[in-house]
């Protein structure tokens, strides 16, 4: 039996990332969303915590073990800051993590120490397709064996930080299974897009558009483990990022509500919008108890992990759509307007969907 308690040292953890969310990313949002950059200052401050250490064992440079539980928690937690500022705290990850589950020990050594032990560098991980029918379980790029060597063919999508990655996994299908490539910075064969890919929300991220057109990958650089351990961090991830994103927007909702009045009463008092508020608080403490639930089976290695990380995002991926849209509907005009963040997170929330491959924990 898992217990919902967290730990005094998680506990500690969350508190700390708590402070810098809403200190540092919340008021950095809305100028970084608008100028289409995060302050690399922001970013730093955030990397120094040390997140992405201290899932890293002391034998490749970290100090601790990965816990899925403990990185869902930080997770939801900044990203009730920023969405985009948590993804690019913890862009590294993207890189680290699946070496970490699916790499080598060889490959750990040689890859894990550089990234982990230095200030913060854009590290990256190329899974998304610009395909209506993606599948993570079932990608069109291919990877194809070639004496002692794979090459790689095939266009990605919604890579953030590609044009200056110094290192990037790279997914692709191996003989009908997804498999995980590690491809350095300026791999023979790997264009970048020229320019930054425009999405409805998170533009304070620099994302980019990738062709692969006959990459050379060496043997040694296949990671030899499986990917559905890797996707299953992955779409917690998500999920918790999802409840951060909802919580900020029901708890800006519901202030606005407590304190703004129409006609001589609070909008919260009103029957209509107190059932809204009600339903949303609901649905984020509903997925939160299952992406936990989720993130306590990875841990543990149990067989319905999968399961549950795919029924924990899919769950997400609606109550933060419908929790942020209700949050506009609250501040009513105001909702519409830029300067209120609601609109933001709104827009953030609705890309949930398609966002499988840019979190990890």
């Amino acid at each position: 039996m898992y217990s919902f308690e967290p730990s005094d040292e998680q506990k500690m953890l969350v508190e700390a990332v708590s402070r810098y969310a809403a200190g540092d990313l919340r008021p950095a949002a809305h100028d970084a969303e608008e100028q289409g950059q995060l302050p690399p200052k922001l970013v730093s401050k955030g990397w120094e915590m040390g997140l992405l250490q201290a899932s890293i064992p002391e034998t490749w440079g970290g100090f601790g073990d990965r816990s899925a539980v403990t990185g869902v928690l930080a997770a939801e937690e900044m990203a009730h800051g920023d969405l985009a500022g948590t993804l690019a705290v913890m862009a590294p990850g993207l890189f680290v993590i699946p070496i970490l589950l699916a790499g080598a020990e060889e490959q750990k050594e040689k890859y894990i120490p550089p990234v982990i032990q230095a200030g913060w560098r854009p590290y990256t991980a190329a899974l998304i397709e610009p395909s209506f029918d993606f599948d993570p379980n079932d990608l069109k790029t291919v990877a194809e064996a070639k004496g002692i060597d794979f090459i790689l063919t095939g266009a990605k999508t919604c890579v953030p930080f590609a044009a200056d990655a110094e290192g990037m996994v790279i997914y692709a299908k191996l003989a009908g299974q997804t498999r995980g490539f590690i491809v350095p910075k300026g791999a023979a064969g790997l264009a970048v897009g020229e320019a930054r890919e425009k999405w409805m929300g998170l533009n304070a991220l620099p994302f980019y558009s990738l062709t692969l057109d006959g990459v050379k990958v060496p043997k040694e650089d296949l990671l030899p483990g499986e990917f559905a351990p890797v996707l299953d961090s992955k779409r917690v991830a998500l999920a918790a990022m999802a409840v951060g994103v909802a919580r900020a927007a029901f708890e800006y909702a519901r202030d606005y509500a407590r304190e703004r009045e129409v006609f001589g009463v609070k909008v919260a008092q009103k029957q209509a919008i107190a059932f809204m508020l009600a339903e949303m608080v609901t649905e984020i403490e509903a997925a939160r108890v299952t992406t936990w639930r989720a993130a306590w089976m990875i841990d543990q290695g149990k067989q319905e992990a999968g399961r549950e990380a795919y029924l924990a995002l899919t769950g997400a991926v609606d109550m933060v759509m419908m929790v942020t849209d209700r949050a506009v509907q609250i501040l009513g005009g105001y909702g519409y307007i830029r300067e209120y963040p609601v609109e933001l997170w709104m827009r953030n929330g609705r890309g949930f969907s398609a966002f499988t491959g840019l979190a990890i924990v």
